[in-house]
């Protein structure tokens, strides 16, 4: 009776939903489905675009996973994870982001039955991250090295990895044309790890073959003053003063106050302000420098100065344009014109500005430290711009890792079939639950292949069972065996030279299977109500101020 008597223990606020147990794990690995179902057919060379229109009325055109994820503005708290690994995918290596979210959805989907069935969350757990170490340790084995070749050999390896990458872009018809320039721009810039190094300037209008690479740096003309048009516009081996200060007549503060006893000393304050002006313009060509950048203005009396003394001037110059140029140069930016010595300046074998488009370009050619390039991209339509923008980032980036981490491995789902092959065969020699467990993980990974086949058009059972023999034969030798997009049918992925860098890989599978097992071990969702009496208090507190104005006796009333 004493039981019956207790009191409900109320540990939540009101309204707080909470939802547990099997039901809710289903729920989430259902968002995480849906997820990767939105993303499927961008994959592959042979991949859809999706356009996608926000509440700004912005369009963006893409397929690239990291780029779609973003823009989907997800809010399922478990399907955000998948935004998660994507973005993660897409800083740390750059491409494979479509790869990591697909492979996340897979695993995910493989798992359901299981978790339906009644098997513990944490067994799946573990089985999958023994075969997540598995695959990894696998793909390190598969690997080849791309070290110790000479340059040249070594740049068409590295332009065959960012033409894979390119493949499943919008501007994979000219994939060779643009493989070969990211590989330049990557080159040039060395072993510097700052991406800002290679700048990507978009001129609309031309073709895509239009485009081209400058070894230095390239800016879009800045405003300009009455005079500039008479200034040079073209120099073989210039001295640059970079400046970081204005160069025009200052203003004086406002409510600045001057009390004068005498009309003529007027003139002096006046003149003292043109003195200060012509002495730092005077510093600057006494520097003998023949270009002068500065990221404030540039004033039209300082503009006028430097044309009649045969100098070229560009005032507000963008920050990071600024400072490639220093980079490439060899500049120092200074804050000051004082004591300008001939360490700080920066040079160049080239200087001219140069139309493009509709568009005017200052480049600066023939850099000593050369540790800087510019990509200036030409297209039809904006949103194709952007997005040979965005593709050329994700090349850039392989490039980049294959440089560093060199080792590669074939492509077009030819290293996950191997993969899934190596995890069935190991999944035969457990005894116990686990083998189900990595059998479903082998069959997750065969997700990449058969979505490549579909997005194609291909019949995926059958380019599938046909892989499958391939990598089955004891030899070893169907191990580099993946999708032929061209004909349908199943080639040889490396004497094809389709390439991925192996970080690529180890990077998707290693966050495809943490977020998956991210998901199956949450058990409960408990989403707090906002709060709605807080709502309705300031609401009413609107109102009750609202009515006070309305009532009270406005500013500058006099009192009755």
């Amino acid at each position: 009776m004493a039981s019956m008597m207790q009191p409900q223990i109320i540990l939540l606020k009101e309204g707080t939903d909470t939802s547990q147990g099997k039901p809710q794990l289903i729920s989430n690995i259902n968002a995480c489905m849906a997820v990767a179902d939105v993303v499927r057919t961008t994959l592959g060379p042979r991949g859809m675009d999706k356009l996608i229109h926000d509440d700004r009325g912005v369009t963006t055109i893409s397929n690239d996973g990291a780029t779609i994820m973003k823009l989907l503005d997800i809010v399922h708290p478990a399907a955000k994870i998948l935004v998660d690994i994507a973005k993660s995918q897409d800083s740390e290596v750059g491409d494979g982001t479509t790869s990591v979210v697909l492979l996340a959805g897979e695993f995910l989907r493989e798992a359901k039955p299981f978790i339906e069935d009644g098997v513990h969350p944490q067994n799946l757990i573990r089985s999958y991250r023994t075969a997540a170490f598995m695959a990894i340790e696998k793909i390190k084995e598969l690997a080849v090295s791309i070290e110790g070749k000479s340059l040249d050999e070594k740049r068409s390896l590295l332009a065959k990895c960012a033409a894979t990458t390119l493949s499943s872009k919008l501007i994979g018809g000219e994939k060779d044309f643009f493989a070969t320039m990211v590989v330049d721009a990557v080159v040039a810039i060395g072993n510097d790890d700052r991406l800002n190094m290679i700048g990507i300037k978009k001129v609309p209008g031309g073709t895509m073959r239009d485009s081209f690479l400058v070894n230095g740096v390239a800016f879009k003309k800045t405003f300009s003053y009455a005079g500039f048009e008479q200034q040079p516009k073209k120099f073989l081996n210039p001295k640059i003063l970079l400046l970081n200060i204005e160069l025009e007549l200052k203003s004086e503060k406002e409510n600045a106050e001057i009390r004068l006893s005498d009309p003529l000393q007027y003139q002096s304050i006046v003149d003292a302000e043109w003195n200060i002006i012509y002495d730092k313009l005077d510093k600057c060509v006494q520097s003998g420098a023949k270009i002068v950048l500065s990221r404030l203005a540039i004033g039209d009396l300082a503009t006028q100065y430097f044309a009649d003394r045969d100098i070229f001037c560009a005032g507000r110059v963008a920050e990071d344009d600024l400072h490639r140029v220093a980079a490439a140069t060899g500049g120092t930016v200074q804050t000051s014109v004082n004591n300008v010595i001939d360490e700080v300046l920066g040079s160049c074998e080239v200087f001219e500005e140069k139309q493009v488009g509709n568009e005017r370009f200052n480049i600066f050619s023939g850099c000593p430290s050369g540790q800087t390039a510019t990509i200036v991209l030409r297209g039809g339509a904006d949103q194709f711009i952007e997005e040979a923008e965005r593709s050329l980032h994700d090349a850039i980036m392989i490039v980049r890792r294959a440089m560093k981490n060199s080792t590669v491995v074939a492509g077009g789902g030819a290293i996950d079939m191997e993969i899934s092959r190596h995890l069935w065969q190991h999944a035969r020699k457990i005894a116990g639950k686990s083998q189900l467990f990595i059998n479903a993980f082998a069959k997750a990974l065969e997700v990449i292949p058969r979505q490549l086949c579909d997005n194609a058009g291909f019949d995926a059972t059958d380019v599938l069972n046909k892989l499958r023999q391939k990598h089955a034969l004891p030899t070893g030798e169907g191990a580099l065996y993946g999708v032929d997009i061209n004909t349908g049918g199943i080639c040889d992925s490396f004497a094809n030279f389709v390439w991925e860098p192996t970080v690529v890989k180890i990077n998707a599978i290693n966050a495809a299977a943490e977020a998956a097992c991210l998901i199956l071990s949450v058990d409960e969702t408990v989403k707090n109500p906002k709060s709605e009496s807080a709502q309705g208090d300031a609401a009413a507190g609107i109102g009750r101020g609202g009515g006070g104005m309305r009532g009270g006796r406005g500013r500058g009333m006099r009192r009755r």
